[in-house]
């Protein structure tokens, strides 16, 4: 009997787990793949998924089910409730390391059963405590209890040999504890379930998109002196889902959208406020101050009580979709689910445009087993490529062996590494990114010794090449030129073609040459070398800016370096020489004048001697001739000193007079 209920278990069972194998696979290269299940539904039957936990997000925002001659009837997959939530629930809480007296401390008033070798007791838990070592004893747990009789008893935790709880709804909570830690702790998958409604069979497709490995390109360029280079590109695919792709319709897709993780799996709770009606609160009592006046209109009634604050609305319901009615966010995957096999004979992979980004998709179905990868051809095609040097690293002599190739391919050439082979042998290694159709790049894959190149750097003197004045402030445009001199030197009895790149600096135009193309940051100059030839290419640059000085202080001689340089209009030099001379007449007034009070210092520190001559003379008699003497001096140099001091007045009137001249020039120039 019992056997035929296991038999019947295992049938009901069986009906159930339909099979919804992978049909399609699209690869990104941002961490996500697309994935495609397709299979036949019976009536009554359900569909199980297993997911890893960690991909449950990307399956929730992404899953969409299509069927066909029938309904879904609903979708349900394994909750995960966050840890914190589930543990906030019990009356205990187990930290790290957390000794047994401090989680029985959390019981009180629990019963519980301590077995020791002689006894057995019963009692309610009252405390539990660790008790530090002494000089006589080690440290150790102890917990008191109080028996039924109404003693209170002090046990030694390491003594019992058994601790068990007498209520058994605490048991079961402990147990339900501790399988919450393991089910956080599980890496196992989750399940989703697909079940439906109908008395028929039907076919349903289930798609979604969860983290997958990137898939990963490399390439192979043949070189040679006959024939197109040829270019293979290879696409590298790890299967990490932990199950088989077994003859699957496989698709990379080359680009980068804009990807995310959302928080849907784990359940999200939002704290609530707390409302309450205003006549569920009571009445404060209100105290009034003693009064200060008698006149009735002086007497100010107490402030009413602030009003209640209002209740919050209720929160609204969120409205849950049913997973039937998802609808796909990148609408390409019907065009690749509904497109037809691609067989060609030329090319490996059929390639095409997907929206912005572009796809490669594997002419015949793909086997890969799980935790397994693979190398998959997607290229296979003659490309426009032609041999030069490439010669970037100003630090080094040598320049690279390069190639320069066009993706005429008519297919996007997806970023990753390119090994060469020139005239049947390995010749080196390159990185390439991603190169759209029409679009050319350089790759480098050797050093190549056979040419060097030095450099030498020179410039000339500034030239001004612009004068202007307003408002007081002389603005000059000034041009510096620089020069680059690549010395190049070919060794090998063979003609080669070299690119420079010559780095593009800010503020820098170039002369006199013209660049075969321009990136970002550099300049590209071909030039042609003849065997065993040494080759002297320059390259002129012009750096022009501005400077600006206030006209006031410039000194005569500046301002005459300005009025002879050849830009100058006319009447502009005329403005600027005007104040030059009258600069220059303010100057030699100064010099005058720091000249003349030299001398009045002189004269009164002579002046100054003689005074004190004088008086020492009248104290000593017979000394009346050079006393006279000394007094006519003193009278001669009042007179040059009143002259001295009335030329000085009159060149400092003439230097106010020039100051003001100028001031007025400066300010009403403009040119």
């Amino acid at each position: 009997m019992k056997r035929t209920i296991w038999l019947a278990g295992a049938l009901a069972l069986s009906a159930v787990a339909a099979e919804l194998p992978v049909r399609q696979v699209v690869l990104y290269k941002h961490g996500v793949g697309y994935f495609e299940r397709a299979g036949q539904l019976a009536a009554g039957e359900s569909v199980r998924l297993d997911f890893k936990a960690s991909d449950m997000d990307d399956v929730l925002k992404s899953l969409t089910i299509e069927e066909k001659g029938g309904k879904i009837s609903g979708l349900r997959y394994d909750s995960s409730e966050p840890l914190a939530h589930k543990l906030a629930d019990f009356p205990f809480q187990l930290g790290a390391a957390q000794p047994l007296s401090a989680v029985l401390d959390q019981l009180k008033g629990a019963g519980i059963e301590l077995k020791f070798a002689n006894e057995t007791v019963t009692g309610a838990i009252v405390a539990a405590r660790l008790v530090a070592a002494d000089e006589k004893h080690p440290e150790r747990e102890q917990i008191t209890l109080l028996m039924d009789g109404g003693d209170l008893r002090n046990f030694d935790l390491g003594a019992a040999s058994g601790v068990r709880l007498v209520d058994p709804r605490l048991q079961a909570q402990f147990k339900d504890y501790l399988a919450a830690l393991t089910d956080a702790r599980s890496k196992e998958k989750r399940s989703v379930y697909i079940d439906s409604t109908g008395g028929k069979a039907r076919e349903i497709a289930a798609s979604y998109m969860i983290p997958t490995p990137v898939w990963k390109s490399s390439y192979r360029l043949i070189l040679g002196d006959a024939g197109e280079p040829t270019l293979e590109g290879w696409a590298i695919v790890d299967n990490t889902t932990g199950e088989d792709w077994n003859n699957v319709d496989l698709s990379l897709v080359s680009g980068r959208p804009v990807s995310f993780i959302s928080r849907l799996y784990e359940p999200r709770y939002v704290t609530r406020p707390t409302a309450e009606l205003p006549e569920d609160r009571a009445s404060a009592p209100v105290v009034y101050e003693g009064t200060v006046e008698t006149e009735a209109d002086t007497i100010t009634a107490p402030a009413p009580p602030p009003a209640p604050a209002q209740a919050p609305p209720p929160a609204a319901k969120a409205m849950v979709s049913s997973a039937g009615a998802n609808l796909r966010s990148i609408e390409q995957f019907a065009r690749l689910r509904k497109a037809p096999a691609v067989s060609t004979i030329t090319a490996p992979a059929a390639a095409g445009e997907l929206g912005e980004l572009f796809e490669y998709r594997i002419s015949t179905p793909v086997t890969i087993r799980r935790n397994e990868s693979a190398m998959l051809p997607f290229l296979q095609q003659k490309v426009d490529a032609r041999k030069l040097l490439i010669y970037s690293d100003q630090s080094s002599t040598h320049p690279m062996n390069a190639a320069e190739i066009a993706n005429s391919t008519g297919k996007t050439l997806d970023g990753g590494p390119i090994t060469v082979y020139d005239a049947g042998a390995y010749a080196g290694e390159a990185l390439m990114e991603t190169v759209k159709t029409g679009d050319k790049r350089l790759i480098s894959y050797a050093v190549d010794l056979g040419t060097r190149i030095t450099t030498l750097f020179d410039t000339k003197a500034e030239v001004i090449r612009e004068i202007h004045a307003r408002q007081g402030i002389l603005t000059t445009r000034s041009a510096s030129v620089e020069i680059k001199t690549y010395t190049i030197r070919n060794v090998d009895q063979k003609p080669k073609t070299l690119i420079i790149e010559h780095p593009a600096r800010p503020e820098y135009t170039l002369l006199d040459r013209k660049p075969l193309e321009k990136t970002a940051n550099a300049y590209r100059f071909e030039v042609k070398l003849a065997p065993g030839a040494t080759e002297k290419f320059p390259v002129t640059e012009e750096r022009v800016y501005d400077n600006s000085f206030a006209i006031t202080d410039l000194t005569p001689d500046v301002l005459f370096t300005y009025v002879r340089n050849k830009n100058l209009s006319d009447a502009a030099r005329k403005q600027l020489e005007q104040i030059a001379n009258q600069k220059q007449q303010i100057a030699a007034a100064a010099r005058e004048i720091e000249r003349i009070d030299r001398q009045i210092n002189d004269v009164v520190r002579d002046q100054e001697r003689l005074r004190q001559n004088i008086m020492s003379l009248n104290q000593v008699s017979g000394q009346q001739q050079q006393v006279q003497t000394y007094a006519k001096q003193l009278a001669g140099q009042e007179t040059q000193l009143a002259t001295l001091r009335d030329r000085r007045a009159e060149l400092d009137t003439k230097r106010a007079t020039l100051e003001s001249a100028v001031s007025g020039a400066i300010e009403n120039m403009t040119f």
